[in-house]
This record gives C-alpha cells, sequence and structure tokens, in this order.
C-alpha cells in the first residue's frame, strides 16, 4: 500500500490515476494515505529520516531556507490588467 501511496506523492497524480497502475484502488490508497497522515506516519518517517542523516553526514542546521513557491497565489494575482489595443484593432490584445 505504500507503494501506492509513495506514487501518488512522487509522480503528482490524482488519486484515482492508480486504478489505470494496477498497484491497487485509488480509493483504497487514499483513504490509508488519510489513516496514516492521522496517525503521524508521515512526520515519525521524516523525523527518522533526518535522524539517519544527521547521524550520518551531519545536518548544517546554520542554514536553513524556505521555499515560498509552495504557498497560494496572493489574491491580486487573479486579476489582470488590461493591455491597451493595438492600433487599428477595437479588441484587447490580452488572452
Amino acid at each position: 500500500m505504500l507503494d501506492a501511496i509513495f506514487f501518488v506523492l512522487r509522480m503528482g497524480c490524482q488519486w484515482h490515476a492508480l486504478d489505470a497502475t494496477g498497484i491497487c484502488s485509488g480509493a483504497t490508497a487514499h483513504r490509508r494515505f488519510q489513516e496514516c497522515e492521522q496517525a503521524g506516519l508521515f512526520d515519525a518517517l521524516w523525523a527518522a529520516a533526518l535522524a539517519d542523516y544527521d547521524a550520518g553526514v551531519g545536518l548544517d542546521w546554520s542554514f536553513m531556507s524556505i521555499d515560498g513557491s509552495m504557498g497560494k497565489a496572493r489574491w491580486e494575482a487573479v486579476l489582470r490588467a488590461r493591455t491597451r489595443p493595438i492600433a487599428g484593432s477595437s479588441g484587447s490584445s490580452a488572452a
């Protein structure tokens, strides 16, 4: 079941796309994903992976960054300014 969950997380596909892979049902995988998330499994895996890497290689905690590309777009981004019409054209040149 974890294979199916990691497949969706790695590929970025929708849960129902699993139905075509033959791994398992998308509905079943999604239900199990929710159960694992609520049980804290993924947080525990992340903590264990960090501890293992820190013990083997070492983490440099003096440098950390946050990637803002995962955040939602600001509401202003939805509003597009209209462009001025091109000479000889009565319509807007914006799509």
